[in-house]
């Protein structure tokens, strides 16, 4: 596994690249050293870029159609004869649909099947309820060995496919497929199992993923203008998630907010609460989705819908802070 070395931007700019484009990246280079890598699409191929990939490997990549759960089973199959298999759909449809399959061939076959759910959350943005999961990490989250993954911009996708690739079980990335703000440098490296302490502080630890790590550097940046240290923790790994950091600022701390762009009943802030309950219960809040189903509507709408900003950080901050 990649160990980690990186360098935080932090300047909340929107990157030009595509996000996308941080996995085709790193897949071209991958399958470019290793010939048993694969990559199987669910007709969805122009929607992360996938013809770059075929435009140098036209004979490993597949597209198995709308039919994810076949594509699942497909890539299970594949991967039970030496191959490394990179299965790509919308998150709603690599988690919901595929899921049994996903499970037991996969999973329980203990082979290397990495799923790519893009468009997770509210970045699923006019695609709507249908396509809007908050739920896809909770599934593969109940899947023994898995690792699973939330990767916030290009240098994190492309860091962490590569590190997918050298998992020998299933894996899960939640990958934004366009605009995002830039967090890391390129050449950023991360190590599955560990989070990234982004900010150090005392008053309060936010521990945040994805699309919400940005507005978590911009929730410490507004309580530091009140006086409130805030120590920022970019927890990408969901599972394992790195119990010994979560711990360790809860001591330093005294008080925990999560941020999430999932239901927060069964995704980070629940794995964080878990970890909390059973060794050291410190004043928690969780930031995320709150029981509801998605919506159409531009992202921005849609963050503040669901309560998703660095204001919504904040006030759970304090809150916290008041309950210790």
């Amino acid at each position: 596994m990649e160990k980690m070395s990186y360098t935080l931007i932090g300047k909340h700019e929107k990157d030009k690249r595509a996000n996308r484009d941080g996995y085709v990246t790193a897949m071209i280079d991958l399958m470019g050293k290793d010939d048993k890598i694969v990559h199987i699409d669910c007709d969805l191929e122009g929607c992360i870029n996938v013809g770059k990939i075929a435009k140098e490997f036209p004979d490993r990549v597949f597209n198995a159609g709308i039919a994810e759960q076949n594509a699942m089973g497909v890539a299970s199959g594949l991967a039970a004869t030496g191959y490394k298999v990179f299965m790509h759909s919308f998150g709603c449809f690599a988690s919901r649909r595929a899921f049994d399959q996903a499970f037991l061939a996969a999973g329980y076959s203990e082979v290397p099947v990495h799923v790519i759910g893009s468009d997770p959350g509210v970045t699923a943005a006019f695609n709507g309820a249908t396509h809007m999961p908050f739920e896809d990490a909770a599934l593969y989250m109940t899947i023994p060995n898995a690792v699973v993954l939330d990767s916030c911009d290009f240098a994190q996708t492309y860091a962490l496919t590569k590190a997918c690739a050298a998992y020998d079980q299933i894996s899960y990335l939640r990958l934004i497929r366009k605009g995002f703000t830039t967090v890391y440098a390129d050449g950023s490296e991360f190590e599955i199992g560990k989070g990234v302490t982004l900010k150090e502080g005392k008053d309060v630890t936010i521990i945040a993923s994805g699309i919400m790590v940005d507005e978590a550097l911009k929730a410490e940046e507004a309580l530091a203008g009140e006086g409130i240290s805030a120590k920022v923790v970019d927890m990408f790994c969901w599972k394992p998630i790195d119990e010994e950091l979560i711990l360790e600022s809860a001591k330093e701390t005294g008080c925990i907010v999560t941020a999430e762009n999932h239901q927060v009943g069964c995704g980070l802030g629940s794995a964080v609460a878990n970890v909390l309950v059973k060794n050291a219960p410190v004043p928690m809040e969780m930031v995320g989705i709150q029981n509801r189903f998605g919506q159409v509507g531009d992202q921005a709408f849609l963050m503040k819908e669901y309560n998703l900003t660095a204001e919504d950080i904040v006030a759970a901050a304090k809150k916290a802070i008041a309950r210790k």
